[in-house]
């Protein structure tokens, strides 16, 4: 395939991008990537034999080789993937589309396509059966010119086209059982894959399924992701205010112990008092002494006074 894409037998008449997957051989039912990727998917036409090709590359890797048969049907399962059946390859081909017009596009080519294959197969057997025809005519017109003739050159030269085409004959013949033999494998393949094809599309079906249970899931996940951020932030909110607290806990500590520190030194001085008080009992019996003292004193001088005025000339 590779080397037919650089001749000039065998031309793109369409383009596009998808990304291609395969039935799975063992299974029957599960898609297998072929591409990681979307890559270029084209239909060919082979002006030589008459014939469409759908060919894919990735990198230096065939990942796809159908040539279309009128048998073929292109099959939409969605909005964006389509799929058909190849009995030569035995397998099930599915393009995944960006969009839905993509998918649209290709079906209808595929369609195209395919009545071409239909009008070429048609054509060729017309062809085949004027030929065999012909065929037989000219061994019957040869024998009867055998009988007719007597020896000669020309009926050497009769003789020579009448084996040619008795050659002819019997490799058309065997053709003819090859082409019948084909045609019964490729419909038991057809059958194999119609089974595939429905099996697809119950697998399908379960996909979608799962897709929405899956779906449901995420929502409920999803919602459960924002009861958790809105706790989240309440726990936020909750340390904030611890924060708040134990910073004020601190505060008032740190004045309980200046409290505490205050009143150490007023019980200290407290234990002064009574020694002061007694200090200060002890001080007012010496004035009251001392001022007993003092008026005896007084009255002593006003006595002598009194005495020595008394006692003047």
């Amino acid at each position: 395939m590779e080397k037919n894409l650089g001749t000039s037998k065998e031309q793109p008449i369409f383009t596009t991008r998808a990304h291609v997957f395969q039935i799975d051989p063992n299974t029957k039912k599960n898609w297998v990537p072929a591409s990681k990727q979307a890559v270029t998917v084209s239909y060919f036409y082979d002006v030589t034999r008459n014939s469409y090709r759908i060919i894919s590359v990735d990198g230096a890797k065939v990942i796809i080789n159908s040539t279309i048969t009128p048998n073929m049907t292109f099959t939409k399962t969605s909005q964006k993937f389509g799929q058909w059946a190849d009995s030569r390859a035995n397998t099930v081909f599915g393009l995944g589309f960006s969009s839905e017009q993509q998918l649209t596009k290709f079906a209808e080519k595929f369609q195209e396509v395919k009545e071409a294959a239909r009008l070429a197969r048609d054509k060729s057997q017309e062809k085949i059966e004027t030929s065999s025809n012909h065929s037989q005519a000219s061994s019957i017109n040869g024998t009867d010119d055998e009988k007719a003739s007597s020896a000669g050159p020309a009926n050497t030269h009769l003789k020579s086209e009448n084996n040619k085409l008795k050659i002819a004959l019997t490799q058309s013949a065997a053709n003819v059982k090859k082409w019948e033999i084909e045609l019964q494998t490729l419909r038991e393949s057809n059958a194999r894959l119609t089974t595939a094809l429905q099996d697809s599309a119950a697998s399908v079906e379960q996909w979608k399924r799962q897709f929405s249970l899956c779906h449901d899931e995420n929502d409920r996940l999803r919602n459960k992701i924002d009861e958790l951020e809105e706790q989240c932030s309440e726990i936020n909110r909750e340390k904030e205010k611890n924060t708040q607290l134990k910073r004020r806990i601190e505060e008032l500590e740190l004045e309980l112990r200046e409290k505490e520190t205050e009143l150490t030194d007023l019980r200290k001085q407290s234990e002064i008092i009574p020694q002061l008080m007694s200090e200060c009992e002890y001080v007012s019996e010496k004035l009251e002494t001392l001022l007993s003292l003092s008026l005896c004193f007084r009255r002593q001088r006003e006595t002598i006074r009194t005495w020595k005025t008394k006692c003047a000339p």
